[in-house]
C-alpha cells in the first residue's frame, strides 16, 4: 500500500521559516516526480514545487521562487519543502504528492498519490 506522510506544518510569523517532510512508502519511487501542492479555504489546489527521482530538475511556482526550496533522499524516498521567508498568503494546507513520468509538473491531475496535508498557517 502506498503511503506519502506529511509532517513539519505549523503556525510561524511573517519571516519565519518552516520545513516540511513527506516519507513515501509501499512502491519504488524510481522514475516518479515528487511534489508539493498547497490549498487555501476557498482555493482551487495550486502547485508549490516538484522534483525528479534523481533529483537534477527542480520545478517552482512563480509565487514560492526564491524563497522554498525542494529536495529529495532517494535512498529514503523522502521529499523536502524548505520555506523561508514566509508570507501570510503562504496560508494553506500543504500536500505531498508522487507520479510517475512523463507528466506536466504543474497539473494536479498528473499525480497518481497524495499524503493527507499538513497545515501550515502564517501570521501576519
Amino acid at each position: 500500500q502506498v503511503q506519502l506522510v506529511e509532517s513539519g506544518g505549523g503556525v510561524v510569523q511573517a519571516g519565519g521559516s518552516l520545513r516540511l517532510s513527506c516519507a513515501a512508502s509501499g512502491r519504488s519511487f524510481g522514475g516518479y516526480v515528487m511534489a508539493w501542492f498547497r490549498q487555501a479555504p476557498g482555493m482551487e489546489r495550486e502547485f508549490v514545487a516538484a522534483i525528479m527521482s534523481s533529483g537534477g530538475s527542480t520545478w517552482y511556482a512563480d509565487a514560492v521562487k526564491g524563497r522554498f526550496t525542494i529536495s529529495r533522499d532517494g535512498a529514503t524516498n523522502t521529499a523536502l519543502l524548505q520555506m523561508n521567508s514566509l508570507k501570510p498568503e503562504d496560508t494553506a494546507v500543504y500536500y505531498c504528492s508522487a507520479g510517475p513520468t512523463p507528466l506536466s509538473v504543474r497539473t494536479v491531475d498528473d499525480y497518481s498519490y497524495w499524503g493527507q496535508g499538513t497545515q501550515v498557517t502564517v501570521s501576519s
